[in-house]
């Protein structure tokens, strides 16, 4: 499978797959793809439907497959942001923000994250559940505004405010930190917890969470009678 990523703010990945090459997507995200493209959709079992609904997804999966020759399909992004590809190996999973899933090889596998740590579910902004996607392969994900690549080394850590966590390598730690000082928190606009990732392994920071872009866009909005 070859790809290439166009567009700025509102991006589209474009891949040309091999004849029997498959991708999968969980539907929504496919924009354009050559007519010798066959769909098929499929749950992939009542346990990993259940738990891609729990992490933001469609219970149901398109799986496209080039037939007769070389194929090309493109699935493009749902909010201005970025598309980013990740290469999946065994034992190296990576952890995403919910929803962030937007297609893969079919050699790669979508599945449930529960957030361990009680008060990073709770208060860190990234909630209990979140997505893990591991098997073999390349995935792209979708985040919101540009993304920001750290590599932490055991023990480092980086605190980042609700949201803006995009993605992580499975072997990062996520927990969630107060913030220091009452007038901090009543005047600071930071709000009272910051969610604390610790390495060692890669973070992907996002720079414009769909949440703080409702935020700023909600006073402009008329009351719901």
């Amino acid at each position: 499978m070859k790809y290439e990523i166009m567009g700025d703010s509102l991006p589209v990945v474009i891949c040309t797959l091999d004849d029997g090459e498959s991708m999968i997507n969980e539907g929504g995200s496919m924009a354009w793809m050559s007519p010798n493209m066959h769909m098929e959709t499929s749950g992939g079992g009542f346990g990993k439907a259940i738990g891609r609904m729990f992490s933001g997804e469609k219970i149901f999966q398109n799986i496209y497959t080039a037939q007769g020759g070389t194929g090309l399909i493109a699935f493009a992004s749902s909010f201005p942001g970025s598309i980013k590809p990740f290469d999946i190996a065994p034992g190296h999973d990576i952890i995403f923000q919910k929803s962030a899933f937007l297609a893969g090889e079919s050699s790669v596998e979508l599945s449930v994250h529960f957030n361990k740590k009680l008060g990073a579910g709770l208060f860190g902004g990234e909630g209990f559940i979140l997505q893990k996607v591991s098997g073999s392969g390349t995935v792209f994900a979708e985040f919101d505004g540009h993304v920001v690549e750290y590599t932490l080394q055991p023990g480092q850590e980086i605190l980042i405010d609700t949201g803006h966590l995009a993605a992580m390598d499975a072997t990062c730690a996520i927990d969630i930190q107060t913030v220091h000082g009452v007038k901090n928190v009543l005047f600071g606009g930071e709000g009272l917890f910051l969610t604390r990732l610790t390495g060692p392994g890669r973070v992907w920071l996002q720079t414009m969470p769909l949440s703080n872009v409702a935020a700023v866009l909600r006073p402009y909005f008329p009351p719901s009678n």
